[in-house]
């Protein structure tokens, strides 16, 4: 069964930054796409970055302070969030599209929060 588990987020001040964290697990043969969703409140989910093999794409929200990184090793993915806003406030939930011995689909993690005061 494969499962991602996230970890990081919390509270920040404007201006300053966050590390997200989301690790995959499970009988896993591929990663084709790693990606960070978040949503605030009365807002739909939105995709903020997403990675694969060939490089990165960014929302133009947070393109220049969001950096999204793979380690396909360790089946994990970071978002370093700079430069925060109070606008960033959501919840913040890591996608990958795994390819497993189970099935092939997108899997999702728990989801954290990210609260940013000016």
């Amino acid at each position: 069964q494969v499962q991602l588990v996230e970890s990081g987020g919390g509270s920040a001040q404007t201006g300053g930054s966050l590390t997200l964290s989301c690790t995959a697990s499970g009988n896993i043969i591929n990663i084709a796409l790693m990606s960070w969703y978040r949503q605030a409140p009365g807002e739909s989910r939105k995709k903020i970055a997403s990675i694969n093999e060939g490089g990165a794409v960014y929302d133009d929200s947070v393109k220049g302070r969001f950096v999204i990184t793979r380690d396909s090793a360790k089946h994990s993915t970071l978002l370093r969030m700079n430069m925060l806003e109070p606008e960033d406030t959501a919840v913040y939930v890591c996608n990958m599209y795994i390819t497993s011995y189970e099935r092939s689909g997108d899997y999702w993690g728990q989801g954290t929060q990210v609260t940013v005061s000016s």
